[in-house]
């Protein structure tokens, strides 16, 4: 199967340009969402394959956005990355158990990116 569409969900402006291009660059067609409730009111539309989530957000936070996704129908199909600068193992392990695929530390580049994305099986290796 081939994942072809990610949304990005952050609200630095930077982050989602930086995270749209090393994606693009990747084969992906590429949607982005400001915070948890925009990218809810998304995926309720159009369930992207990939997600790359920031933790903290205004309106919904990356966290409440996860549980609200896994509980849509479809809501269990997408990988979902958590892009956070939140280093705390019982954190990580929240966004994990919450339905995360992996996650990634802020900032990353596209090799880091890459990397998770082969990891958690949304590209070829």
């Amino acid at each position: 199967m081939d994942l072809t569409t990610c949304l990005i969900v952050d609200d630095s402006r930077i982050i989602r340009k930086v995270a749209r291009r090393i994606v693009e660059g990747l084969g992906y067609e590429v949607d982005e969402a400001a915070d948890g409730a925009e990218a809810l009111a998304y995926c309720t539309g159009a369930m992207p394959d990939v997600l790359l989530v920031d933790w903290n957000m205004p309106v919904m936070d990356g966290l409440s956005f996860l549980r609200r996704l896994r509980g849509l129908p479809g809501g269990d199909r997408p990988k979902v990355l958590f892009c956070t600068i939140e280093t705390r193992p019982d954190r990580i392990a929240e966004a994990l158990a919450a339905g995360a695929d992996d996650y990634v530390m802020k900032p990353f580049d596209g090799e880091i990116l890459q990397s998770k994305l082969a990891e958690v099986g949304a590209i070829a290796a």
